[in-house]
């Protein structure tokens, strides 16, 4: 939250412009940045006028919170108002989304999108937005969890007409979601009065909201256990069944003795990690208990709310990131489920955290407190940039620095790579991550390996077995530099290029560009092949094939790997980084890009003996055992 007073401080301070100037120092105080020229004129242009029509309504001692920030989460409201109910005499709480738009279209195919000048793209039907917030507010505000009576949401477009917006109101469902314009201000200030008393001050129903607990409601655990369960598409077997009941037993012991204990699972690719991560996060809420699932990968918490949450939005809420309980209170939480956690790293901080944040706490540290147990999933072959540091020896240390137990769970059975142990083994081998050197291998029937010649004999052989059915991705070493995010329409920069074969590494952004995915999409929509995906984009994902492009900066030279890291283009590295981390990191990250494949894996070497020694170890080149595919 930027700022806070009654209405009628709000309308001084606008007047005298004092207003804007503290807006201005709060956000840079708070995001180390200036606010954009668009967001400073809204401030200018918007919250005058909401202080005017509050005042108007003899709603001058409501509260107004400006920019108000919801619960983890970067996503802020315009305005919450705050205040007390006329009739029942509880708190009351309306959330404004303001808007200067004076002209709106409709999305001719989803009513929850609308065209505004100047945005090339569709976004989001104000009242949409509105309802949405506040959904998310009382599903993690304790203050209003069980109360999700007493918050209702307006979008306020008081530039526009009704004749503007006619179009937005088919999905002005209920009080979350309403819609006024200036053209109707009479109806604003009495839906305003419906809601908020004029008798009472708002003080002390703002103060209720900001010192809400921040945890998921109990509403939503009971949407979230449905959901959850009812796509539960995997049968827990051995040791991935013992990992999910340490965490239950864990889960119980906890509550009766009113202590913490950490659990730790740890296993390679496919090992079903993330299933178990689900399978708990299901179970915990079935059972009333409050947990959160929380990876260090936008990839990757992406995917999962799009799969999991596809069809109730409060689950995807569910899904957060690792630096999202830097300001969370301790013990806030049941479970929190760190998938992923080989992703941990050192401290939560970045250049947008405020200064009064940057306390220089380990990450590690704020998720261990946050919950009364804390899960750990990871596999510590996939640390795979500077900084990382989800080690089974990193958490054991933080346990004991508090006397807290850690249990830890190895999971050996995995279930991508077609099943197969024995091409784990080969990969981890192969580049030297564990003891005894690269051996042949013997093909087990469970998974392919194949070496092409050339990009373009991969590539084909890839799409091949896409027209047989089957999914296929080409990943690379991150030896190739990145060229800017291309404009909407324009062509994907050829970045990837090797002889006269070129290709576009995959997107980095949020939104699709020229038919490709968004970033986080890469790996399990279609149109990400064709875009070379880089180790983040595919760490954490399987898909059938999987072509692995490796660079120079991986090479075989007498008798041995030794890696380049002149010929890494990765920007994490730095001058700083150690050579040693430099290695381990390089290796680490063709371990995941080995282990996409679920049906085969077939690699390039940019280096001629490189790929000879490829080829030795896997048996042959591409045409020599593709009749047996």
């Amino acid at each position: 939250m930027l700022f806070r007073a009654s209405a009628k401080t709000v309308a001084v301070m606008a007047l005298d412009r004092s207003l804007f100037l503290h807006l201005t120092d709060q956000f840079v105080h708070m995001h180390g940045y200036q606010p954009s020229t668009s967001e400073a004129r809204s401030w200018e242009r918007s919250i005058p006028v909401l202080a005017a029509a509050l005042n108007d309504a003899g709603l001058g001692d409501v509260e107004m919170m400006l920019e108000y920030a919801l619960p983890l989460n970067s996503k802020r409201a315009d305005v919450v108002l705050a205040g007390v109910h006329p009739s029942t005499g509880e708190p009351s709480y309306v959330v404004v989304e303001l808007k200067q738009w004076s002209e709106v279209l409709p999305h001719e195919d989803d009513p929850t999108l609308c065209h505004v000048e100047p945005y090339a793209h569709p976004v989001l039907n104000p009242i949409e937005q509105v309802r949405r917030y506040c959904d998310y507010l009382v599903n993690f505000n304790g203050a209003v969890a069980e109360h999700g009576h007493r918050v209702s949401g307006v979008a306020f477009l008081h530039n526009a007409t009704e004749f503007d917006v006619a179009g937005l109101r088919e999905i002005e469902r209920d009080h979350r979601g309403l819609l006024f314009t200036g053209q109707r201000r009479g109806e604003f200030l009495d839906h305003l009065r419906s809601k908020l008393s004029d008798r009472h001050a708002g003080a002390r129903a703002a103060d209720e909201l900001l010192s809400g607990a921040t945890a998921p409601s109990k509403q939503l655990m009971s949407v979230a256990a449905a959901e959850v369960r009812e796509r539960q598409q995997f049968l827990l077997l051995d040791e991935q069944q013992v990992a999910y009941r340490m965490v239950l037993n864990a889960v119980e012991k906890a509550k009766g003795a009113d202590r913490k204990e950490i659990v730790v699972v740890t296993g390679g690719p496919g090992t079903g990690k993330s299933v178990i991560a689900l399978q708990l996060l299901g179970e915990l809420y079935r059972r009333g208990i409050t947990a959160l699932h929380a990876t260090g990968s936008q990839s990757f918490t992406k995917t999962m709310r799009k799969v999991a949450g596809s069809r109730k939005r409060e689950v995807q809420d569910l899904f957060k990131y690792f630096n999202s309980f830097m300001t969370t209170e301790k013990n806030s939480l049941d479970v929190l489920i760190c998938d992923e956690a080989h992703r941990i790293r050192e401290t939560s901080a970045n250049r947008y955290t405020r200064a009064e944040h940057r306390t220089g706490r380990a990450q590690i540290d704020e998720l261990i407190d946050v919950a009364h147990v804390p899960v750990f999933l990871l596999d510590e072959h996939q640390v795979v940039r500077p900084g990382e540091l989800g080690t089974v020896a990193d958490i054991r240390a933080a346990a004991a620095k508090r006397d807290v137990p850690c249990h830890v769970v190895p999971l050996e059975s995995q279930f991508r790579c077609g099943g197969s142990d024995a091409f784990l083994r080969w990969v981890v081998r192969l580049l030297g991550l564990e003891p005894g050197g690269p051996v042949v291998w013997e093909p087990d029937g469970r998974m392919q390996l194949l070496i092409a010649e050339s990009p373009q004999e991969m590539e084909a052989f890839l799409e091949a077995r896409r027209a047989e059915g089957y999914g296929a991705r080409v990943s690379a070493g991150y030896c190739w530099r990145w060229s800017p995010e291309p404009k909407p329409g324009a062509p994907l920069a050829l970045d990837v290029v090797i002889g006269d074969w070129a290709r576009p590494w995959n997107l980095r952004g949020d939104r699709s560009v020229s038919g490709a995915p968004p970033a986080a999409l890469w790996a399990t929509d279609p149109a990400g092949f064709g875009q070379v995906g880089c180790v983040y984009t595919a760490q954490g994902f399987e898909y059938d094939w999987s072509g692995v492009i490796i660079g120079p900066d991986l090479l075989w030279r007498g008798g041995r790997w030794i890696t380049d890291r002149t010929a890494s283009k990765d920007p994490v590295f730095k001058k700083s980084t150690a050579d040693d981390d430099v290695d381990r990191l390089i290796r680490n990250t063709y371990k995941v890009l080995l282990t996409r494949g679920m049906v085969g894996t077939i690699v390039y070497s940019t280096d001629p003996e490189t790929r000879e020694r490829l080829r030795e170890l896997a048996g042959g080149r591409l045409e020599q055992r593709a009749s047996s595919v």
